[in-house]
Parts: C-alpha cells; structure tokens; sequence
C-alpha cells in the first residue's frame, strides 16, 4: 500500500494500516513530514513557534489518542478577550465570536430548503447588513468566515459554513502543550518501529491506476523512481490537488472532478512574534495580563493571540480569507514588520512594541507549491463536496485529509487524523476481499 503524504492524515493512515500487517511505503514531497504543521523556533524563546496548526478543536478523539500514547497533554485556552475598532482603543469582547444567529437561521432550515437555496456567505450577509438590529451580526458573520475559517465570503457556501459553525459553538478549544512538534516526532518514531517506510523529497509526478492495481511515479534525490502497488492513499491538500490533477492516469472520473471544483483552499497568513518581554502584560495597569485574544476590525491582521493560560513573550498575528490574499506578494520581513506595527498601534504604543521586539517567523502557505494555501472550505452550492471526495475509487484510490472531513472538521487537525485513519480502514477492507492473484506457475 501506498500513502502519498506525510502530513497528519498520511501518518495516520499509515500507522492504522501498520497494525493490521499492511505493508506502507509512504511518499512525501517535502523534506519533513507533518504537512501544513510546521514549527521554528523564533528568537531565544525555548518553545517552537508554530507556523501552521495550532489548536484542537472540540473532543478530538483521535488526536486526543495520540497525545495519551505519546505521554503528552494538551492544554485548554482560556482567558479574556479583547476587540480593537480603531487604533488604541481595546474593549473587552464579552458576545460569543463563534455564535451567529445569521448562520443559526440557516442551519435550522430543513435541508431541501438549504439544498435548493443555497448562496454564498456575502449574499447571505448582504440581507442583514441594512437592518439595525442585525447589522452587527452580520458584521462579526463576515469576520468569523475571513478570520476563522480563512474563506473569502464571495465564494464560500453559507450552508457549509452554518453546518461548521454548529460543531464548533460548543467545543472546547485547546493547545497541545509545548506545540505540535513532539506529538510528531513521537508518529514518526513509531512509523519507523512499524517498519512503515516513509521517503522524504519524493515528489509524485505520476499515479496511473486501473482496478487492484498503481504505478506511482516520483522525482526523488537520486532520480526518478516508480512504485507499485494494489491500492494507493492520496492525502494532499486541495490546493495541491487543484494544480496537479494531470497527474492521474487515467484522469479522474467526473463525480471526482466535480468535487475537487466544489472545495477551495483558504488563504491565511500567520507571524509569530517575540518580544524581550511581555510588555502588553503590564499596559493599562494590567488590563491585558490574562488576554488570550485581540481582535481586530482594521488593518491587514485581524486576530492577535497569546498563549495564555501558559505565560510566555510570543504574539500570534492572523489574517484569513481576502485579507491575507491581499497579502500576497509581500516578502516575510514585510508581513512581520506589519504584524508588530499593529499589535503595538492596538494599544496606540507602536514604538513601545518596536523596541520590545526580538524576532519573528513566517511562512507562506499560498506560494508553497505543497499547500497553496491554508486549509478548504466548500464553495456555493456544493454542499456535498467533501463527502463526494472521500469516496474510493474502485477500491484502488482512497483519499484522506482535512478536505473529506465531513463531521464539521474540516480545516482541522484533527479532522485529518480522523480521515486518515478511516480511509487505512477502507483500504484494509478493500485489501481483504479481493486478495491478490495468485502467481502462475513457470
């Protein structure tokens, strides 16, 4: 069996296909594995800073499982808010971001209605923003698909997002603690104790496939390279997929082709800073000393983060959706110099910020040909894209990843454990019933 990708859907399909004997070679483009979790570390801080996913979203059992098995904890955020409408002035945010009764509405539809009368979030959007009474609404709609589900609100599907909305209203939100980083050293030890053989800078360029049987053609360090295989996982991203569909041979038929038009990848930008000190900590006579978020309704970044409950001296800055593409082209130096620029203006003390600051580190996942961009969220009237995705071909492709996440963990960590693990199922099942042929005597 072949896992094409090391990120966290490709690791654990591996590992699930690993405990049923199921021999996994595992191809990965990058010279990592992880996938769009990524860390650096950034100035003298001790902790990696992430420069991808970071939270776990809602009970996340199958991440929580592999927390528990390597012996790490995860950590839950907690702490106060705060929005910024215009430069220097901070109030204490006290309504629900996540909540929106705009998307409530929609989700209480019956789902014919949701089916035939489905629109994009901004003309979903567009009929409350003249209404007083739902102005504001409509107003922290907008920011919640642009900053927390990185969707540009023209294009994305007002279904689908009130369908995600309602998974993540009550759930917890928490922090694997000291990063991401140790839970995947611990996957990839135990891939290699599996004998799961994961190869590094292998870039597929090719999957021909026909029924019980792949041919996977990659670019490696030592040259080109082809594979066989009865059954192959595919976990990239959709942005990837998007650009290198030509890859399939045959191509991939219509209904799969349809839903790869139906997702689209979200566009995001995240600076981690550091400070010498937490300097926000003591402003105002302490006001800030226990925020975990800022937010921010102008400017290029919409969201800044500590990581409180744990102290530390890092900033997370974010733009998502149009904002981060309006980014586009800008070096790193630039969007960190920005990102400080503003965290220091939201509390009018720019130059305060200026001479606190140490470092900070960036990546950007629009322009790396491995991503294009953040995570995906579904597009105006293909409601079951994700689903459509997900479903095997021939019992020969499979596909994993945060895209075919259909309980609402989309765009999650989380949500890329899980389809991982259950397309290693699909495939172990398909595997089994149809054994390979039996060699013909000489």
């Amino acid at each position: 069996m072949v896992v094409v990708g090391a990120g966290a859907a490709g690791l654990a399909a591996a590992l699930a296909l690993a405990e049923r004997n199921v021999c996994v070679t595992v191809l990965e483009a990058r010279d990592r594995a992880g996938g769009r979790v990524m860390w650096e570390r950034v100035g003298s801080v001790d902790a990696p800073a992430e420069l991808g996913a970071e939270f776990i979203h809602g009970d996340a059992p199958e991440t929580s499982a592999f927390l528990r098995e390597a012996g790490l904890e995860k950590v839950e955020v907690d702490g106060d808010s705060f929005v910024c409408r215009s430069a220097g002035t901070l109030a204490a945010e006290t309504d629900d971001f996540v909540r929106n009764d705009i998307f409530e509405r929609v989700r209480s539809q019956s789902s014919d209605d949701r089916d035939e009368h489905d629109e994009s979030v901004a003309a979903l959007l567009a009929h409350f923003e003249n209404d007083p009474q739902m102005r504001d609404q409509a107003r922290r709609g907008r920011a919640f698909v642009e900053g927390f589900e990185a969707a540009d609100p023209a294009l994305a599907s007002a279904r689908a997002i009130a369908d995600e909305v309602r998974t993540g209203v009550d759930s917890t939100v928490s922090r694997p603690t000291g990063s991401y980083a140790p839970l995947f050293d611990h996957l990839l030890s135990r891939c290699a104790r599996e004998r799961v053989d994961v190869r590094l800078s292998t870039i597929v360029e090719r999957i021909e496939w026909q029924p019980g049987r792949v041919a996977i053609t990659s670019r490696t360090p030592s040259g080109p390279a082809t594979l066989t295989a009865r059954a192959a996982i595919v976990t990239l991203p959709i942005g990837t997929l998007h650009d290198c569909r030509s890859i399939f041979v045959p191509p991939l038929p219509p209904p799969k082709q349809s839903a790869l038009n139906g997702l689209a990848m979200g566009h995001a930008v995240r600076v981690t800073l550091a400070f010498k000190t937490p300097f926000w900590e003591a402003l105002a006579g302490g006001r800030y000393k226990n925020a975990a978020f800022f937010r921010c309704e102008d400017g290029a970044f919409t969201a800044f983060w500590t990581q409180v409950p744990l102290r530390g001296r890092t900033i997370v800055a974010w733009a998502g959706g149009p904002r981060a593409t309006a980014m586009t082209g800008t070096s790193a130096q630039e969007r960190i110099e920005r990102a400080r620029n503003e965290f220091g203006s939201m509390f009018g003390e720019r130059d305060l910020a200026r001479q606190e600051f140490e470092a900070g580190v960036t990546h950007d996942w629009s322009a790396d040909p491995f991503a294009r961009g953040a995570y995906s969220f579904v597009l105006t009237g293909a409601g079951n894209a994700r689903a459509n995705l997900a479903t095997p071909l021939d019992n020969t492709l499979f596909f994993a990843g945060e895209a075919t996440a259909t309980d609402g963990q989309g765009g999650t960590v989380s949500g890329a454990f899980a389809t991982g693990r259950r397309a290693a199922l699909e495939a172990a099942r398909a595997l089994e019933a149809t054994p390979p042929p039996t060699p013909k005597a000489p």
